[in-house]
């Protein structure tokens, strides 16, 4: 399975928002992670469909989609029709989560279901075979640059074993807090999709996303 580096814009820089993804891009990242937040699931609002629409037309980046909102149904045909690759949707604020699948599976796009902090592993085993990937929050949804809550890891090994166990392959994503320092630990748990966003857009993007390349080999 391969490791992927999905960095978060949430931390870029947003007047240079274009030129910051496209350097990204140059540097070898294959996935953009793009938050998008409510200000009610969770306390902050971010951006949504018209960056993505616009941000579509200039990269052909994988866009993997995190939406951190209340009844994230309502909005996954806008989500669909503006670019989105992935749609990844929490399983704490879906009023129906297989309905709310089969809805993005129906319009052909992936499907990610994600868990937050305090939410078990065994949430996610009914869908397990229903999604593309699973999101594990290593931090409360809604801020950046917070420190990962290393239990969050105890998580990610339980859905992966759970998989297993299933013959399956899903993607497992990790968000929040990921740093150099330790996405080494965050792949031995079993995940395989990175998401971060200061430890990228901070600083000299080129050599932060290649020195990500280089632990996550």
């Amino acid at each position: 399975m391969r490791n992927i580096l999905s960095p978060s814009i949430l931390a870029a820089d947003f007047y240079r928002l274009g030129e910051q993804i496209k350097e990204a891009q140059d540097a070898g990242a294959d996935y953009l992670h793009i938050d998008v937040m409510d200000g009610m699931f969770v306390p902050s609002i971010s951006f949504g469909m018209p960056v993505i629409s616009t941000l579509r037309k200039h990269t052909d980046l994988f866009f993997d989609v995190h939406l951190m909102v209340e009844k994230p149904e309502r909005y996954i045909e806008e989500f669909a029709r503006c670019g989105a690759d992935l749609i990844n949707f929490h399983i704490e604020a879906a009023e129906d989560a297989a309905g709310t699948i089969q809805k993005i599976r129906s319009l052909g796009k992936k499907v990610g279901i994600t868990v937050k902090p305090a939410t078990p592993a065994e949430a996610v085993a009914p869908y397990l075979e229903l999604v593309d990937m699973v999101l594990v929050m290593t931090v409360e949804p809604g801020f950046g640059g917070q420190k990962l809550i290393p239990e969050c890891l105890d998580k990610v090994r339980a859905v992966r074993d759970m998989a297993d166990k299933l013959g399956l392959e899903p993607d497992i994503e990790v968000d929040g807090g990921i740093v150099i320092d330790n996405v080494r630990q965050a792949l031995q748990a079993g995940a395989n999709v990175i998401v971060s966003g200061s430890a990228v857009f901070g600083g000299d993007i080129t050599a932060n996303v290649k020195a990500f390349a280089e632990k996550m080999k």
